[in-house]
C-alpha cells in the first residue's frame, strides 16, 4: 500500500508515520533524505538550495523504485502540498491520501519554535489550498507540544 502523507511544516507528518510504519516499511521524507546526504552537525531541516536540490533528485528516484514493491512493503510518501497531476498519479496507484493537520494555531507555533520563518509561508498555502479538502484528515498529531 502506499501512502501519502500531506500536511503543513511542523503538522507532524514524520511523527505519524512513526507511529504506524513498521521497520520493514519504506519511508520517503525529503527532510530525512537531506539530512542523509549531508555532513555531521548539519541540522535537521537543511534548507540549503543545493543541498535540498540533490535531495529531491534522491527522493524522485526514490518514489519511482518504492512504488514499484509496494505489494510487498508499505510505502510511506511525505508530500506536503501535492499538484492535481501528482494527486491523479497517487490515485492511479490505489493510495491512501492522509492529511495531518493538528490546526493553524499549532502548526505555526511549532515553526516560531523550530523551522524556519519561510515554512510559515508554505503553511499558509497548505491552509489555502482548497485541494486538501478532498484529503482525510488526522485533526490530531501524535506529538504533544
Amino acid at each position: 500500500m502506499l501512502y501519502v502523507i500531506t500536511g503543513p511544516p511542523a503538522a507532524g507528518k514524520s511523527s505519524w508515520i512513526e507511529s504506524h510504519a513498521k521497520p520493514t516499511d519504506i519511508v520517503i521524507d525529503l527532510d530525512r533524505i537531506t539530512l542523509a546526504l549531508t555532513g555531521p552537525g548539519a541540522p535537521q531541516w537543511n534548507q540549503d538550495a543545493t543541498v535540498v536540490r540533490v535531495a529531491q533528485r534522491a527522493r524522485y528516484a526514490a518514489i519511482d523504485e518504492a512504488v514499484k514493491h509496494r505489494d510487498k512493503v508499505d510505502v510511506y510518501l511525505i508530500h506536503t502540498r501535492p499538484k492535481a497531476k501528482a494527486l491523479a498519479q497517487y490515485k492511479r496507484l490505489d493510495a491512501r491520501i492522509v492529511a495531518v493537520d493538528p490546526g493553524r494555531d499549532v502548526v505555526m507555533k511549532r515553526i516560531d519554535a523550530m523551522r524556519s520563518p519561510e515554512m510559515k509561508r508554505v503553511a499558509t498555502a497548505w491552509y489555502n489550498d482548497r485541494r486538501r479538502r478532498a484529503e482525510q484528515t488526522v485533526t490530531q498529531s501524535p506529538l504533544r507540544w
